[in-house]
């Protein structure tokens, strides 16, 4: 495949990929050392199916966007857009931030960054993305499928986080 055969939605994708393979190395570095600190996972049986989803998410808008499609522009402005929020996702939860749930014992919870005005920010950040971005190329029908098969399953990973966390904070309320 040489670099002209690539459209841009498949640009975008590799582009996507790379980052999402970047923030997993982020990550594995971050759960190594939590779990080393006396952290503990929850959950780990849902993870693999995110993987599948985004994974799925991608081939999708690769397979199904043609070359020439046309492309709103406003729509790919606030992908971009997201993708700044993502990074601040991540920069206020710093040595936190996993793509796992690892809760360390009599660990401060983050109150920086858009976590003080919302408990789950990365979840709309992504939620956006699957939207967003199939939108950008006129694609409704994988915009709704995905949204939806993310919908369930962080329905399902944010009543596990919630629980962690809950855990944390009720050992931060003072007696």
């Amino acid at each position: 495949m040489s670099p002209s055969s690539v459209s841009l939605c498949q640009w975008l994708v590799l582009l996507v990929a790379a980052q999402r393979l970047a923030e997993v190395g982020y990550a594995r570095r971050n759960e190594w050392r939590l779990l080393a600190a006396g952290g503990s996972e929850a959950g780990a049986g849902h993870y693999p199916l995110f993987f599948l989803l985004h994974g799925a998410w991608l081939a999708a808008l690769w397979v199904a966007v043609p070359a020439g499609t046309a492309i709103s522009w406003p729509l790919l402005a606030l992908f971009a857009a997201l993708q700044g929020v993502r990074l601040w996702v991540i920069a206020s939860l710093g040595r936190w931030w996993t793509t796992r749930i690892i809760t360390v014992p009599d660990a401060p919870l983050v109150r920086r960054g858009p976590y003080r005005w919302l408990k789950h920010p990365n979840y709309l950040v992504v939620a956006g993305e699957i939207a967003v971005l199939p939108l950008a190329f006129g694609k409704w029908g994988i915009a709704l499928v995905f949204s939806a098969l993310n919908a369930l399953l962080l329905a399902h990973r944010i009543r596990i986080e919630d629980a962690a966390l809950a855990l944390r904070e009720a050992d931060a309320r003072p007696d």
